[in-house]
């Protein structure tokens, strides 16, 4: 029974619901909550999943995929290009300083090269799935620290190729795989017999291939899917998509994660960029959660039990090491201090393509049994415990050593209560602060950029460094005696999440919310928010405006219009509010309120040419 796929899943699930919402609880990630739900089930403590985690993990690496497919989407060609100076430079000497101490520290315990060099490969490898998702629950992917992380990871992805590459040079023997009389079809490589320059060109063609057909293929079938109205249709052709080019990336011996990744880019700049991404979303996180309940579910305690010292040290020095090199590598590229810690803490972990490696480096008996099982151990440990360092350092380092206030302002300056604090100061932040500070309004300005905190700063802003959904920072900046809180966070999710705190324990504070679109303000306006500030609206309607007054439209009844059409659309976000739980009576009220909207201007319109 237990060898059941339907109780096989009603497991992953149970323990998903039952465990994740208990780390939530506990301020703990989303991730620790599937790694201590995997534990659990797995096959040394509740043995509901046995030999059959292994398919189960192949299978979850989808979450993986699909992930770098979505991330590829939020990124423009011309800013991934932008990247590239970061890419190359901090994940290079991330990758190479790790792997150049992690050989030179096997070598002096006596591993043969060979094996010291596959290790120090695996180890120099990170977490992409734990590492970015952590990132997007605490809404840091806009930060130095996101940036650097995602630079180095993505360096990783593209690295890990060249890695399977070089493996079957160590190759001592026959294959683990063809001695035990078995073929490994599990990766068809079709390029692997061809010689090294027609190999790089078929590659090469290979990625060529994705960029036309996104452009010239995907984008062309994804029209006419839509034209048929049928939703299903699209979300099995978001699916095709992202299984097809990571089928093709694993056909020339290439990272399918890294060619999903790269079939998101190609794609970021269609009409289709964010139907793509909220159709996938779901099944990004269903899969994401059941990878890292995998990776729980293969820890092997038996094999803990058996070499216990040597595994934990192990884990430590893994991280340790690590952790130097990306702070070494952090301080070459000039980062704050607290990003720097929070970029060693991390990616200090071993990643989940390290277990392809190292299981590609047993076939070709590089590795024994012993080392293979002790590998592994120490690769799901340290993915384990990297959400536990990440609280520690967080709670217990940062606030002690993280970017200070300004030294050059006296003391008692920073206790000065304000009746405004703004939170986030990026773009949109910055151009309130300015605008109110124009006009003899001040403000306590909270980001929780430390590089941006500091360039701020050197402009002459009082900026401090912090996050602000964090209570005990708000109340240190005056929330309580505060009347006004201006959201301008860029993270719709940060943003809820400080509105929920806020109206439990401040509901005397009038909350002022930037809003991303229109879905995000009907999230907020359910949460009660009254003020909603759509940040493409005011802007959209302006641009429309000077559209009309340029074909000769009167300027007077232009900015009438425009006033009437915010005044329309601000009403009928709110009546549409109440509708998002069911699709189909929102779409129908949302072409009734367009049909009305429209029908409400042309009349005025007709009106104000009669007058004129």
């Amino acid at each position: 029974m237990t060898g059941s796929i339907l109780f096989q899943a009603i497991v992953f699930l149970a323990g998903a619901i039952v465990c994740v919402p208990l780390a939530k609880r506990f301020g703990l990630s989303s991730v620790l909550g599937y790694l201590l739900a995997g534990i659990l089930i797995g096959p040394y403590v509740l043995g509901f999943v046995g030999e059959e985690g292994e398919s189960i993990m192949h299978f979850a690496e989808f979450g993986v995929v699909m992930m770098l497919f979505l991330i590829g989407l939020e990124i423009e060609p011309q800013n991934f290009w932008k990247m590239r100076k970061t890419i190359l430079g901090m994940g290079g000497a991330q990758v190479f300083g790790t792997m150049l101490l992690s050989f030179f520290a096997f070598s002096l315990f006596g591993f043969e090269w060979e094996v010291s060099l596959a290790a120090s490969m695996a180890i120099s490898l990170s977490s992409t799935a734990i590492s970015l998702q952590t990132l997007k629950e605490k809404g840091l992917m806009g930060t130095t620290y996101g940036a650097s992380s995602f630079s180095i990871l993505l360096f990783q992805d593209i690295i890990v190729i060249f890695m399977l590459g070089v493996l079957p040079l160590l190759q001592k023997g026959e294959s683990a795989s063809t001695s035990d009389g078995h073929s490994s079809a599990e990766n068809i490589n079709l390029l692997e017999n061809l010689p090294l320059g027609l190999h790089a060109l078929a590659i090469v063609l290979s990625v060529a291939l994705v960029v036309v057909a996104g452009r010239y293929l995907i984008v062309p079938m994804l029209r006419r899917i839509a034209a048929t109205g049928v939703r299903e249709l699209l979300v099995a052709s978001a699916l095709f998509i992202v299984f097809g080019i990571a089928f093709l990336m694993e056909l020339v011996g290439l990272s399918p994660a890294l060619g999903a990744f790269l079939g998101g880019v190609v794609l970021a700049t269609s009409e289709f960029k964010h139907e793509l991404e909220s159709t996938l979303e779901p099944f990004k996180g269903l899969l994401l959660g059941l990878f890292f309940m995998a990776v729980g579910a293969s820890i092997n305690f038996v094999v803990i039990g058996e070499n216990p010292v040597m595994i934990s040290g192990l884990v430590i020095g893994v991280i340790v090491l690590k952790a130097i090199v990306l702070f070494f590598v952090a301080s070459l590229f000039k980062l704050k201090i607290d990003q720097k810690l929070l970029l060693a803490v991390g990616l200090a972990q071993i990643g989940e393509f390290a277990f392809v490696l190292l299981s590609f480096a047993y076939e070709l008996n590089i590795f024994d049994q012993m080392q293979l099982d002790i590998m592994l151990v120490v690769t799901a440990l340290s993915m384990t415990l990297t959400p536990l360092l990440g609280i520690a350092n967080e709670r217990l380092i940062l606030p002690r050593v993280g970017t200070k206030e300004s030294e050059q302002k006296p003391m008692d300056n920073i206790e000065k209560v304000h009746k405004v604090i703004l939170v986030g100061f990026g773009h949109f932040g910055s151009t309130i602060g300015r605008f109110l500070r124009a006009n003899g309004v001040e403000a306590t300005i909270l980001d929780q950029d430390s590089n941006r905190v500091d360039l701020l700063r050197k402009m002459g802003f009082e900026v401090y460094y912090g996050d602000a959904s964090r209570i005990d920072l708000l109340e240190s900046a005056g929330i309580a005696e505060a009347d006004f809180l201006i959201s301008a966070i860029d993270n719709p999710e940060t943003t809820l999440h400080l509105v929920k705190k806020l109206q439990k324990k401040y509901p005397n504070v009038k909350l002022m919310v930037r809003a991303k679109n229109r879905y995000d303000a009907y999230e907020l306006i359910n949460w009660g928010v009254e003020n909603i500030y759509r940040e493409s609206l005011d802007t959209s309607v302006k641009l429309a405006s000077d559209v009309l007054l340029q074909m000769g439209f009167g300027k007077r009844m232009v900015q009438n219009q425009a006033q009437k059409f915010i005044q329309f659309d601000e009403e009928s976000l709110r009546r549409l509010a109440v509708k998002m739980k069911n699709e189909e009576e929102y779409i129908f009220r949302a072409r009734e309120e367009i049909a009305q909207q429209e029908k409400c201007l042309e009349e005025d319109r007709k009106a104000e040419k009669v007058l004129d």
